[in-house]
Parts: structure tokens; sequence; C-alpha cells
């Protein structure tokens, strides 16, 4: 299969919406990352994302819409704290979890009985689900178990000859994928965390809200995935990563005497003397989100076989760059 890469024209979104009309699964950009898109109401174009990817038929996909109709559309019902979150945060970067309708197949979901929702911002992504007037299943655009794609030419050298067309809309400014809540319960749960922290959630809803458990914990192997991101090998290069929770005086001696690349912040790489590659500035997890999976890619550019990576705070987005990394280093961290 040809991959063709184009600038967002208008001709490219025309044929965006074809492909998609046609079954096809095609990557976009949005403010997260770059998806790979396919009609969220068709089982077998639902298919082809997994297929194109290699996914886990057991990790749920994210539904995105472009208006309020839509949601009506995918979700069973709409709860009044959906639309306190949805009033405060979309379009952006939150995937809101509730109980599907009738028109989200079961590959969507993974046989579940909910199904998460985000309406994102980016213009492309927008025009692309009014035009099909489809919602659309959309996972990040990588090959299954690498880091998420924050431009198109990462996508185009895990996809490439696997889907038909992908569309340049340039870096990705949030980095991270977005945060999920779900609404399905008694109580507002996170099951993973991004841009649109904890606390900001509690804030618009009045009341507290969870962590799961496996943000910070590996699942059990016949643990059910309730949401992406929870099980399943992630975000991973191919070297190995290991997470250092040090100060920096004794994260510069065991790098530097173990040969292994620092993956560190900027203001640390002067005073380290070994190869190292940055994922953002000390006290700046936004930064430090923005910069995540483009430095643990640039990890296999260099050919680094071994990182240590200088633990984040896990403090608002700190805890979406803290569960990334952890996922990226197959849970691997030295206290030292």
């Amino acid at each position: 299969m040809e991959t063709l890469l184009a600038q967002p024209s208008q001709q490219a979104i025309e044929t965006a919406c074809q492909l998609i009309k046609e079954k096809q699964p095609v990557a976009l950009p949005t403010e997260t990352v770059y998806g790979l898109f396919a009609d969220a109401t068709d089982s077998v174009a639902c298919e082809n994302i997994f297929k194109a990817k290699e996914r886990p038929m057991d990790n749920p996909l994210i539904v995105h819409i472009c208006d309020y109709d839509m949601l009506h559309r995918v979700a069973a019902e709409v709860t009044e704290d959906a639309v306190k979150l949805a009033e405060a945060f979309w379009p952006g970067p939150l995937t809101i979890i509730l109980k599907k309708s009738d028109i989200i197949p079961e590959e969507v979901s993974a046989g579940l009985d909910t199904v998460g929702i985000r309406m994102p911002r980016t213009p492309v992504i927008l025009e692309v689900i009014s035009k099909t007037g489809l919602p659309l299943a959309g996972p990040s655009a990588n090959r299954s178990g690498r880091p998420s794609p924050t431009n198109a030419q990462y996508v185009y050298e895990d996809l490439k000859g696997r889907i038909p067309m992908i569309i340049d809309g340039g870096s990705c400014n949030v980095g991270v994928e977005s945060t999920v809540v779900s609404l399905a319960g008694e109580t507002p749960i996170i099951f993973r965390p991004g841009y649109v922290t904890q606390a900001q959630i509690s804030e618009v809803l009045g009341k507290k809200v969870e962590l799961s458990k496996g943000i910070t914990e590996e699942l059990l192997s016949d643990d059910k995935v309730l949401s992406p991101g929870l099980k399943h090998k992630h975000y991973a290069p191919k070297c190995e990563v290991t997470i250092i929770n040090a100060s920096f005086e004794k994260y510069k001696e065991k790098v530097e005497a173990d040969g292994a690349v620092a993956f560190c912040f900027e203001e640390f790489i002067p005073n380290l003397n070994c190869q190292c590659v940055a994922y953002g500035k000390e006290n700046n997890s936004v930064s430090q989100a923005a910069g995540l999976f483009t430095a643990l890619r640039h990890l296999d550019e260099i050919g680094a076989e071994k990182a240590y990576a200088i633990m984040p705070t896990m403090d608002d987005v700190g805890l979406a760059v803290y569960n990334r990394l952890l996922r990226s280093a197959e849970f691997r961290v030295v206290n030292l």
C-alpha cells in the first residue's frame, strides 16, 4: 500500500473523508498526538485500525466528535457531570467515559458497555468529522507499543505502507494523549492522566475525583482494560529505559558510572559527562509533556542501548509525564 503524506489542503481533507467512508484509517493531527482515525460506527473500519497498528483487540478506542449532537449519538446518557466537563474543557485534551449507545460496536469499546469520548480542538480533525458526519474512533497513529507520534514524519516511519494517508498538521503542542476520566460509576475516576489535571476536574465538578491504581501500577495480565494506556507495553523506544529516582548528584554518579545515556532535563546537560537527551525543563512539566515522545524517539535515532531517565515530579501535568515514562521503562524504577 502506498502512503500519501499530504499538507492540510481542502483536496487532502476531501480525500481523507472519502477514505474514511471507504472504511480506511487515516492519520490526522490533534493537539495531543497524531491519531489514526476511522468510522467509529463501523466494525470493519475499526478492525482496520487494529490491523494497521498491530494493536491488541482488548484495548478500547476513543471516539472523537465535533459537536454536542454527535455526543448524544454516541453516548447512551449524557450526565450532568459530563456537561460540566465538556463546557469547561471541550474542545480540548479531555476524554470522558460514559455508557455507550448502540451505534458504537464492540471493537471500539473492547466489549465494555462504556465508551471514551473526546472533542479535539485541531481544525483539520474537526473538519473531517464534520464533513463525513461520522464520529471517528482514533488511537495514537503509531505501531502499538512505540512512543506516540507528535509529528507526521514519525507517523510515516511507523505506518508507511500500512495506511493510505497522513495529513501533516505540524507538531502537536500538548504532546501527550488526553486525560481520560470515567463518569460511568458513582465516583469520577481518572484512568489516564494528561494535560487536564485531577485538581482541575475536581474543581469543575465540585467533588472528589479518584486516580486509578493503573496509573502508577502494572495491571495483571487478566485485568480488564477500562481505558487506553492502562495495560500492554506503551510508549517504548527500542533502547532499555530505567527511571532513576534520586538527587542530581546521585543521578549523575549512576548514569556516568554505568555508561548510560542521560534522559534528563535541559538544565542538567552542562553538568553531565555523558551522552544526553533532554525531555523538557526541570520545573516545567508542560514542557516535559510536550517534549517527551520526541525525546524517546531520539534515543533510537542516536542508537542508544540503555537510558536512565531522571524521575519527574508527579504534580499536575507531571503525573502524565511520569505515567508515560513508567510504561516506556516497563515499570523499571531505581530508588537511590
